[in-house]
């Protein structure tokens, strides 16, 4: 007989940087209790494996610079499964709360008399440990700059050249398109030569690296054949990396 009570959810998940081992607890035992998945191109399709034989599983993902759902048809799919199978599963990479707008689906549900729930994950830059360059170190880097490489209309952040004026390390996310824009703002500062980095899938086992400084960053990516999914780090922090090599 069917279940003709239905209560309708969502779980706003981060799945972590791409490692699926890297995914909290509570988003694992999460994901087994799903009545449906939409899920994003950066989350591990190893992590889908925990739904339940009955649950639906959908892309929603937005290729890089390519094709893309809608962030509309998006919501309403979300009004759409949780009204009609109930526990609606937003399966988004990294930390949804960090550059991957899982708040405007919380709200946007909220409004439909959805109830919801957020459960953060792991963000794409702490994946940088990995690599032996700490975020923070003390002496040498006093706090982070998370920026993003694409506003809304599509331009790098201003906050760049605020973040450049302290000694925190900088954190560039969705940035690849940017290479050079960042590379000459730091040049016109005289800060050519600050260390960078650029990470690509950070923490999956085909992970790559480069690293050399902030005005060669476009040669850095070419030569190492580096693109998208990456993350950029900045500051002198980069340099432990080269001493544990």
């Amino acid at each position: 007989m069917e279940n003709s009570k239905i209560f309708p959810e969502l779980f706003v998940l981060g799945a972590g940087p791409g490692d699926p081992e890297l995914i909290t607890m509570k988003g694992y035992r999460i994901l087994k209790e799903a009545d449906v998945i939409l899920y994003d191109n950066l989350a591990n399709k190893e992590l889908l494996a925990l739904a339940k034989a009955d649950c639906e599983l959908i892309y929603v993902g937005k290729q890089p610079y390519g094709s893309y759902t809608p962030q509309e048809t998006i919501h309403e799919m979300i009004k759409h499964y949780a009204f009609t199978k109930g526990k609606v599963v937003r399966l988004k990479g990294g930390d949804p709360f960090i550059f991957g707008r899982g708040f405007e689906e919380i709200i946007y549900a909220r409004e439909q008399g959805i109830k919801t729930h957020f459960i953060p994950g792991i963000t794409s830059m702490q994946a940088s440990g990995f690599e032996d360059i700490p975020l923070t170190h003390r002496a040498i880097s006093e706090g982070i700059w998370m920026i993003t490489g694409t506003k809304k209309d599509g331009t790098l952040s201003s906050d760049l050249k605020l973040a450049m004026q302290s000694n925190a390390t900088v954190v560039i996310y969705m940035g690849m398109k940017q290479l050079a824009v960042i590379a000459a703002t730091y040049i016109e500062q005289g800060k050519g030569k600050t260390p960078a980095a650029i990470i690509q899938h950070a923490s999956l086992p085909q992970q790559k690296i480069a690293t050399g400084f902030v005005e060669n960053l476009p040669e850095m990516a070419a030569t190492d054949n580096l693109t998208y999914p990456a993350l950029i780090i900045i500051g002198e922090v980069v340099n432990f990396h080269s001493k544990t090599t």
